[in-house]
């Protein structure tokens, strides 16, 4: 079973009312970009304990993680009230497997992610595999407005690194805002729109999709990608989408 440890908190970025990054100083175990750990905190005389992906690299400290305060999350709540100093648990080992060792060989790699659930594709972004495996990476970050799109420092680092092998594409659904698409992920897959804003097609011969966030998103998106002829990656039949579905 795996071990808690305790860790500290360096820093609380707060983004917006409701959205917040945590950077914490901890011991764990090595881990695989894209995988993800579970904290807690002790409220009520309980440990409440919660699933979350790394944003951080593995390489990277401190260890960060971007969180979206629930109305009903009692943990969330609590997060987002830490202050430098401040102590956490978190689970010495990491889970999971949206990790770029689970996807077959391909050429283009498409990450279409809601919200938060962008955590683990910069996990993955920055580290060397993916620019060794892939010719051309597609990052999509869907939000509702303006506000919630964060961390674009790390997406102009990465452009000014990759140049076009990197596109990224933001969505707002609540707002219209030049240079983004007003609307849902699964729609603009269906109608062919995101692939031509991005300037990269969906290719069953080519394409590997990994979808990660809102379970509503990923069902839908899986659905449309399915008429088009993609299939459901699995360890013994190797296919196209990959999924992580983020609360």
């Amino acid at each position: 079973m795996a071990q808690w440890i305790e860790g500290r908190v360096v820093e609380n970025v707060h983004w917006t009312e409701n959205l917040f990054s945590l950077k914490i100083d901890a011991d764990v175990d090595d881990f695989t970009a894209g995988q993800f750990t579970s904290l807690a905190l002790e409220i009520d005389g309980e440990r409440v304990a919660r699933p979350y992906s790394y944003l951080s690299s593995p390489q990277q400290r401190p260890l960060e993680f971007f969180f979206y305060t629930a109305t009903d999350g009692v943990l969330s709540n609590a997060l987002v009230k830490l202050e430098a100093g401040d102590g956490i648990w978190l689970k010495q080992q990491s889970n999971g497997f949206f990790v770029l060792g689970e996807i077959p060989e391909c050429k283009d790699l498409w990450m279409l992610g809601t919200g938060t659930g962008i955590a683990p594709f910069f996990s993955i972004l920055n580290t060397d595999e993916p620019w060794q495996r892939f010719e051309n990476i597609a990052l999509v970050h869907a939000v509702r407005t303006l506000a919630d799109l964060r961390y674009q420092e790390v997406i102009d680092d990465l452009k000014e690194k990759y140049g076009d092998r990197f596109l990224f594409q933001a969505y707002v659904s609540r707002e219209l805002v030049e240079g983004t698409i007003n609307g849902h992920i699964p729609i603009t897959l269906e109608d062919g729109s995101l692939e031509e804003q991005v300037g990269l097609k969906l290719d069953v011969d080519r394409s590997h999709i990994m979808l990660c966030g809102n379970p509503d998103m990923v069902k839908d998106a899986v659905e449309t990608l399915k008429e088009r002829g993609f299939t459901k990656n699995r360890r013994r039949t190797p296919g196209h989408i990959t999924i992580e579905n983020y609360w």
